[in-house]
């Protein structure tokens, strides 16, 4: 169950520019009695929502007790309505919900915009030492498949050829990027 877009902008307001989601003040029709009422609003109205971080750096938080992604909750504040597809964060901050930083992408469009992977050695997405060649490798997954590039004495060679085949399939210009 989603919560309407007109909800959300009744609950929390957005900063696009900061990415920051705040609770507003609740109406009273919300709450069982007046107590409760002047309680949550104390507490929480104009504190930072869905702030809570997840295995993966993406924020989140509850909203009636049901967990929302803030990433998502603020397309759907900023757009008024939620997003189709996935949501991917351009610059490879899951933190940073700025709306110039969101796009609602395919997932196969969201994994092409990648950082390389922590146990990475050649810090270049997909370019290895193949130990047993003693060459550089380079490739990249498309469709779910691999497709081996090259195999190069030269390591700058094969970064060329990621590079190249990052053009030629359309991946993000971010893609590979250093982990922040």
């Amino acid at each position: 169950m989603e919560i309407e877009p007109d909800t959300l902008r009744d609950l929390l307001d957005y900063d696009p520019e900061t990415g920051v989601l705040t609770w507003r003040e609740r109406p009273l029709e919300y709450f069982s009695s007046e107590r409760e009422h002047k309680r949550w609003n104390t507490r929480y109205a104009g504190t930072c929502a869905l702030n809570c971080l997840d295995t993966t750096g993406h924020k989140h938080g509850l909203i009636f007790r049901k967990t929302f992604s803030a990433h998502r909750v603020a397309w759907a504040i900023h757009y008024g309505g939620w997003p189709w597809l996935t949501i991917d964060h351009i610059n490879g901050d899951p933190a940073d919900n700025r709306i110039e930083n969101l796009r609602d992408v395919s997932h196969k469009e969201n994994c092409r915009n990648q950082t390389v992977p922590k146990n990475n050695a050649s810090g270049v997405m997909g370019v290895y030492w193949k130990k047993t060649r003693m060459k550089w490798c380079a490739n990249i997954r498309i469709d779910g498949k691999t497709k081996h590039l090259g195999s190069f004495t030269d390591k700058a060679d094969a970064v060329a050829a990621r590079a190249e085949a990052d053009i030629k399939y359309r991946f993000h210009r971010n893609h590979g990027r250093a982990t922040t």
